[in-house]
């Protein structure tokens, strides 16, 4: 009887989703890489997040199989997490700010009023060839206070709207402004658990407390 190692990647280097998966337990290598984030004409922003999660998943697992099998070839089963977080407001889709008037339009836009934040978890898995890849969209609506255009600046001083969906992180300095979720706050961080954990279950990585 053939035995088989899952070995588990995270398809992405964002240290917070590094930091949410490991608070679960998990023992896994982090995958880095760049693809073509742009989003397609007339996309709507569920499927262009569905999709950014499913490609990185899908060039983390190509990557795993080319570069960081520790074992035998055909011993190794990697599974494979990928994800994506956006902010929609408007109908007007926020991604990571280009530069620092971007983030300042992008706390001025969500200044008290509700958005939503769409989060989506890509798991594949498979040996040389990846079985069908399982996405999960996870959206959450926050809540933003009146925010002054002092305090945008301030915020936006920091440096810590760069590199982050929507210009805020909501387990930084932004949670000051947030006054309600409805949803799943690891979603608006970067990796809805819940959904990740049932995902990655059903691909044979099982939960361990």
């Amino acid at each position: 009887m053939d035995i088989f190692v899952n070995q588990l990647y995270l398809a992405s280097c964002s240290p917070r989703r590094h930091e949410l998966l490991a608070g679960l337990g998990y023992r896994f290598e982090v995958l880095q890489f760049k693809i073509d984030e742009n989003r397609r004409i007339d996309e709507s922003a569920p499927r262009y997040v569905e999709r950014m999660a499913r490609e990185k998943a899908l060039a983390g697992f190509a990557l795993a199989n080319n570069h960081h099998l520790k074992v035998p070839h055909d011993r190794v089963r990697p599974v494979v997490v990928g994800a994506d977080t956006i902010v929609v407001v408007d109908d007007k889709v926020l991604g990571k700010p280009r530069d620092k008037a971007e983030s300042l339009q992008h706390l001025e836009w969500l200044s008290g009023r509700a958005h939503d934040v769409l989060s989506a978890v890509a798991v594949v898995s498979g040996g040389a060839v990846p079985s069908e890849v399982e996405v999960r969209l996870c959206p959450t609506k926050v809540w933003f206070r009146t925010v002054t255009a002092r305090e945008r600046k301030a915020y936006q001083a920091t440096g810590e709207p760069l590199g982050k969906a929507g210009s805020y992180a909501i387990q930084g300095r932004a949670a000051a402004f947030i006054t309600r979720i409805e949803g799943n706050w690891s979603a608006v961080v970067g990796l809805p658990l819940p959904d990740t954990v049932e995902l990655l279950q059903q691909a044979g990585v099982p939960y361990r407390f």
